[in-house]
């Protein structure tokens, strides 16, 4: 249904085009719809394939004996504070041996035929469910309203003006908030990539894409784009000294501070207040519940099924105060 709603302006303005004086078929007309939609992905696809590339390049090359001397040093330093205020009894070298025999054993521990069978099992449930979204969301656009009108007709005439109302408002509410979420990932999108690219960080376009679209998950969202920022500069980027390290961590932090002052100032108190008209304490409340009750893709659907629980109730419960049928009812 989400789909349906953000594929029909589109497709509904595909169909009024005119070609030999004839109206483009409205199939036609979603295939185009999706068609734009495909390409959409690619693209943005194509943002992550030379980082993915780099890092398999990186993998390919990696000195696990250079990596076991580098992590030596601070592993000893620990112990040796550890062994100098007998927190622990051992000889010196045996925490890094421990360490070392932990990576072998995960290692060689690792089950690669079950990890393969997971990833098709995954893979071919993700894509039946893709084609049954795409099958359900085809014909919500190819029989326009037609959901709607079916459900309306079977409302009883007394509760028809009611529920008429309340359908127009969710309907309203749900597209502010779409459209609001749209204009918050382009908003995040454009900032942070201008500002990773002003930094001179390697790859700002995939970054900032990543941590646009994860800016949907709220709270945790913000964490995990700048966890993804920091994890791409250091694993893309060469240091010849500490310092440069921390420059490069003082950088990328302080781009994503900025766009998370705009976020919180700015856009989301006009996208979540604004646009379903509930208070920010309310929209704070109903996502932590959501996380609760259904993880991360519970505290991104929320927002969209409290604005339809809450709409519903206050429109059902003016309309029990208001319309004469309900005072009828009750007085008898």
């Amino acid at each position: 249904m989400i789909l349906a709603a953000l594929l029909r302006p589109l497709t509904n303005r595909l169909n009024d085009f005119h070609i030999g004086g004839q109206h483009v078929p409205r199939w036609t007309a979603i295939l185009i719809s999706y068609s734009a939609i495909v390409i959409l992905l690619i693209l943005l696809g194509l943002l992550f394939f030379p980082l993915i590339n780099n890092q398999l390049i990186i993998l390919s090359n990696l000195d696990l004996e250079g990596i076991y001397q580098q992590i030596q040093i601070p592993i000893a330093r620990i112990e040796n504070f550890l062994l100098k205020y007998q927190l622990i009894e051992s000889q010196p070298g045996y925490l890094f041996e421990e360490f070392k025999s932990f990576i072998v054993r995960a290692i060689t521990g690792f089950d690669f035929g079950t990890f393969i069978s997971q990833v098709f099992s995954t893979a071919s449930s993700l894509f039946i469910g893709l084609i049954a979204v795409a099958f359900i969301t085809f014909f919500l656009l190819l029989e326009n309203g037609l959901l709607r009108r079916n459900l309306l007709n079977l409302i009883p005439n007394p509760y028809f003006e009611l529920s008429v109302a309340t359908f127009t408002k969710v309907e309203k509410l749900l597209s502010n908030y779409l459209s609001g979420l749209l204009l918050q990932i382009l908003a995040i999108f454009t900032i942070a990539s201008l500002g990773l690219s002003l930094m001179r960080i390697e790859y700002a376009l995939t970054i900032a894409l990543f941590a646009a679209i994860a800016n949907l998950i709220p709270y945790a969202g913000p964490i995990l784009g700048a966890t993804f920022g920091i994890i791409v500069g250091i694993s893309t980027g060469s240091f010849s000294e500490d310092s440069e390290l921390t420059y490069l961590l003082i950088k990328i932090l302080s781009v994503f501070s900025i766009v998370q002052i705009i976020d919180n100032i700015l856009l989301q108190p006009m996208i979540f207040s604004k646009s379903v008209k509930a208070h920010p304490l309310e929209i704070f409340v109903v996502i932590f519940a959501g996380a609760k009750i259904a993880g991360v893709l519970g505290m991104i659907f929320a927002i969209p099924v409290y604005t339809i629980f809450r709409v519903s109730v206050m429109e059902f419960y003016k309309g029990y105060k208001s319309y004469r049928i309900f005072k009828i009812k009750t007085s008898n």
